[in-house]
C-alpha cells in the first residue's frame, strides 16, 4: 500500500507535464509515449491498492494479485524466489534440526534442497556483470566448501546412531559448527558484493552528469546525440537495477525487500519516461512545457537516487544488527520545550487519519512546487520577495515531509516550532512586500497587490493562535496538527497569489528592488524554546522567553511583547526541492 501511494504521489506531477506537453504537441510520437506510460503507471498503481484494500492478502516479500511483476507502476506484484538471507536461514535451520532428528533420508533430502535453493539465489551474485573477479570468485569459493561441509556433516550423521559413543556426537557437533560458520561466511561476501556495488554507483555519480547531457543535447536539437546518451543511460539504470536486486537479497526484513524491489521497479520504469522526454525536448528544443517536462523526469529520477542512498543505509544497519526503521504516517507524540524525544513512540493513525494527513501533505507539495515556480519567473534570485518566498517554500516542503513520516521534523513539536518560524518569515515576508508596495505606481496592479497583501497578516494570527493551543491525548493532537497543516496551507497559497503579483508589478514597471540581505533557511529542527507571535500583521518574536511568560500569566503567552530576533535563526538553505 505505501508503495503504491508513493507511485501515485510522484507521478501526479509527471501527469500534469507530459498532458501538457502531448496538448501543445499532439503530433509527437514521445510525447504521447510519455503521456501513456505514466497513466498506466498510476492507473496499475491504484489497482494495487484496490487489491489490498480488498483483502487480496499479502505475499510474503510483495503484494500481489498475480504471479507476474508489474514493471510500469513501480511496485514489485510477486516474489519469484527467496531472497539469499532467507535461502541461508533457511538452510542453517535444517543444519540446527539435525541435532536433534539426526541425518536420516528424509532430513537429508531437506538439507540437499534448502543448500541447491541457497547457491541458486547467489547466482545473482556472481552473474551480475558489476560483480568484480574477486567477489565473484570467493562467492564460488565459499558455496564449494559449504558443499563440502555439508558432504561431511551427512556422512558423519548416516554413520551416527544414538546408541554409539558420545565421539561420535561431538564429531556430528563439529560438522555442525563448521557448516554454519561457512554459511556466516558465504552471507557476509554477500553483504560485501552488494555494499561494494551500491557504493560503486555512488562514487560514479553519472546520473546528475548524464541528466545534464541529456538536457543540453534536447535544448540544442541534436537528436543523434540524445539518442548516444540514451544507450548510455539506459547502462546505467541496468547498473542501478542491479544494485537493487542485490540489496533486496541482503535485506533483513520484509519491509526492506518491499521498499528495495519497489525502487528497482521505479528506475526500470521511469528510464523509459526519463529517454522519451529527453527525445521530446529535442524535438521542440524551444518548448518551455517540453523542457519543464524533462525538467520533472529528471527530478524524480534524482528523488530516486536519493531514496536508493537512504535504502542502502538502512539495509546496512540491519546488516550490523542495527533496527530497521519503521512505519511512516504515524502521529509522534507531542513533544515539551526542553525535553529529549529520545525514546517517544509513535501512536498510530487509523486508515482515515491517515488519507487525511497524506491527502493534506500532497496539497502541500503542489503549493510548494508552485510557489517554486512563480519564484524562477524573477530574473534577480538575490530579491529580498523570492528569497523570503523561497524559505517559506522549503518550510512547507518539511511539514510534507512530515506527513509522510519522513524528514528533519520528527515530533508533533518539531511540527508546531516549524509553524511558528513559518509564521516568523511570514510576517518579514509581509513587511519586504509593504515596503516593494510603495514603489509601485498606483492603478489596478496595485490594488491586486495590496489585496492579496492584506489577507497574509489574518492568516498569520489564525496560524499562531492555533499554535498556542494546548492539547491532552490522541484525538486533540491529531485535531491540532491537522488544523497547523490546513492553515499553513492557506498562508502558503497567498504567499504565491502575492509573489506573482509582485512579479507582474515588477516586469511592468520595471521596479530594481532588492530589499535586504536574507538568511537561506536550512531544513534542521528548529529550537523548541522560542515564541512567535503576530500584531497587525508585524512579527512579534520572543526568544528563549516562553516559559517564564506562560509561569506568571496563567500558562498563556503574553500578548503584545516586543523583542530582538531569534538567536538561533535557520542560515542555508536545503535542496529539499530537488525531489519534486
Amino acid at each position: 500500500m505505501s508503495s503504491a501511494r508513493a507511485v501515485l504521489e510522484k507521478s501526479t506531477m509527471m501527469l500534469l507535464t507530459t498532458s501538457k506537453t502531448l496538448l501543445r504537441h499532439p503530433e509527437c510520437v514521445t510525447a504521447k509515449q510519455n503521456r501513456d506510460r505514466v497513466f498506466t503507471q498510476m492507473r496499475k498503481a491504484l489497482d494495487v491498492i484496490h487489491y489490498v484494500a480488498t483483502d487480496g492478502g499479502h505475499v510474503s516479500g510483495d503484494v500481489s494479485p498475480s504471479t507476474t511483476v508489474n514493471g510500469d507502476s513501480g511496485i514489485s506484484l510477486s516474489q519469484h524466489k527467496p531472497t539469499a538471507f532467507k535461502a541461508i536461514k533457511e538452510f542453517e535451520d535444517q543444519v540446527e534440526i539435525t541435532r536433534v532428528t539426526l541425518v536420516g533420508p528424509h532430513t537429508e533430502a531437506k538439507l540437499l534442497g534448502s543448500l541447491e535453493a541457497l547457491i541458486e539465489t547467489m547466482q545473482d551474485f556472481t552473474d551480475s556483470a558489476y560483480t568484480s573477479h574477486e567477489h565473484r570468485e570467493r562467492i564460488l569459493m565459499v558455496c564449494e566448501k559449504l558443499r563440502h561441509e555439508l558432504a561431511v556433516l551427512l556422512r558423519v550423521g548416516a554413520n551416527l546412531d544414538q546408541r554409539v559413543s558420545s565421539v561420535m556426537s561431538q564429531d556430528l557437533e563439529m560438522a555442525i559448527l563448521k557448516t554454519r560458520e561457512t554459511s556466516r561466511t558465504l552471507k557476509k561476501q554477500a553483504i560485501d558484493t552488494a555494499m561494494d556495488q551500491a557504493s560503486d554507483v555512488f562514487k560514479l555519480n553519472e546520473d546528475h552528469e548524464l541528466l545534464a547531457a541529456l538536457k543540453s543535447a534536447g535544448t540544442n536539437g541534436l537528436k543523434e546525440r540524445v539518442d548516444e546518451l540514451s544507450v548510455k543511460f539506459e547502462e546505467h539504470a541496468d547498473q542501478l537495477m542491479e544494485v537493487c536486486k542485490l540489496l533486496k537479497h541482503i535485506s533483513g526484513t520484509e519491509s526492506l525487500i518491499i521498499w528495495s524491489e519497489h525502487i528497482k521497479s521505479l528506475f526500470m520504469s521511469q528510464t523509459a519516461e526519463v529517454i522519451q522526454a529527453s527525445k521530446t525536448l529535442a524535438s521542440y528544443p524551444v518548448s518551455k512545457i517540453a523542457n519543464e517536462n524533462f525538467e520533472v523526469f529528471a527530478n524524480a529520477w534524482v528523488t530516486h537516487i536519493n531514496d536508493l542512498s537512504v535504502l542502502v543505509k538502512d539495509v546496512n544497519d540491519v546488516c550490523q544488527g542495527k533496527t530497521d526503521r519503521q512505519v511512516y504516517l504515524s502521529l509522534p507524540r507531542p513533544g515539551k520545550h526542553g525535553a529529549t524525544t529520545r525514546g517517544m513512540k509513535p501512536v498510530h493513525l487509523s486508515t482515515e487519519e491517515q488519507a487525511k494527513i497524506a491527502k493534506l501533505g500532497l496539497e502541500m507539495k503542489l503549493l510548494t512546487s508552485e510557489m517554486d515556480a512563480e519564484a524562477e519567473k524573477w530574473e534577480e534570485p538575490e530579491n529580498e520577495v523570492v528569497q523570503r518566498a523561497k524559505n517559506m517554500s522549503s518550510m512547507a516542503f518539511s511539514i510534507y515531509l512530515f506527513t509522510r513520516g519522513e524528514g528533519p521534523l520528527k515530533t508533533t513539536q518539531d511540527l508546531f516550532t516549524q509553524a511558528e518560524y513559518f509564521v516568523e518569515e511570514g510576517a518579514k515576508l509581509f513587511k519586504t512586500v509593504k515596503e516593494f508596495a510603495s514603489q509601485v505606481p498606483s492603478g489596478v496592479h496595485k490594488t491586486e497587490l495590496t489585496t492579496f497583501l492584506d489577507r497574509l497578516p489574518v492568516y498569520c494570527q489564525q496560524l499562531n493562535f492555533t499554535i498556542k493551543l494546548q492539547t491532552v491525548g490522541k484525538a486533540a493532537t491529531f485535531n491540532k496538527v491537522d488544523k497547523v497543516i490546513q492553515e499553513t496551507k492557506c498562508l502558503m497559497n497567498a504567499v504565491s497569489k502575492v509573489v506573482n503579483a509582485c512579479f507582474i508589478c515588477e516586469t511592468k514597471y520595471n521596479i530594481n528592488y532588492r530589499g535586504h540581505v536574507v538568511s537561506k533557511w536550512c531544513p534542521a529542527v528548529p529550537s523548541s524554546t522560542s515564541s512567535a507571535l503576530v500584531e497587525a500583521g508585524a512579527l512579534v518574536v520572543d526568544a528563549g522567553e516562553r516559559e517564564s511568560v506562560r509561569s506568571s500569566n496563567g500558562g498563556r503567552p503574553e500578548p503584545f511583547r516586543r523583542s530582538s530576533s531569534l538567536t538561533n535563526k535557520p542560515t542555508s538553505h536545503s535542496s529539499s526541492h530537488d525531489q519534486l
